[in-house]
């Protein structure tokens, strides 16, 4: 088989409708759009949700919940990617995003107790979870908020 052999599957591929081509094509004058009305314009139709003037489905939902405009969004890290560091480094934001274990700090960086700790580090951080920071102590290190 060769490159100029290929083809799609059979009825797999429709040829498009052309119209407005004239009378003889069978598609000419109004182009399958009918005489008059709305869908006959230019530019016509109605908007994506309109439902005939029916109240619309997006609109006849119930509202629920709010959101918080000063909900902290923290970047997560757990306690398991910690291990690729040496004994007594000190960890903080700057050097995750060094070492590619965060590409990005939103509000700050929470420490999740998710996995073993292996070393002693300390690690400098906006939020710790309670197990997260019982871990680090646990290993000789200290948990610090910054």
């Amino acid at each position: 088989m060769r490159l100029h052999d290929l083809s799609p599957a059979e009825g797999s591929a429709k040829k498009p409708k052309r119209v407005g081509r004239g009378i003889g094509s069978g598609r000419g004058k109004t182009s399958t759009r009918g005489h008059k009305g709305q869908n006959a314009r230019s530019g016509g139709g109605v908007r994506p949700g309109f439902e005939g003037g029916q109240m619309p489905l997006y609109r006849r939902l119930p509202k629920r919940g709010f959101t918080n405009i000063f909900k902290k969004q923290f970047t997560l890290v757990n306690i398991d990617d910690l291990n690729i560091f040496e004994e007594n480094t000190k960890i903080t934001p700057e050097l995750l995003i060094e070492k590619g274990i965060i590409k990005k700090v939103k509000d700050g960086v929470k420490i999740l107790g998710n996995g073993e700790l292996k070393v002693k580090i300390d690690v400098q951080a906006n939020a710790f979870s309670k197990s997260a920071q019982e871990k680090i102590e646990a290993a000789g290190g200290k948990a610090e908020v910054i």
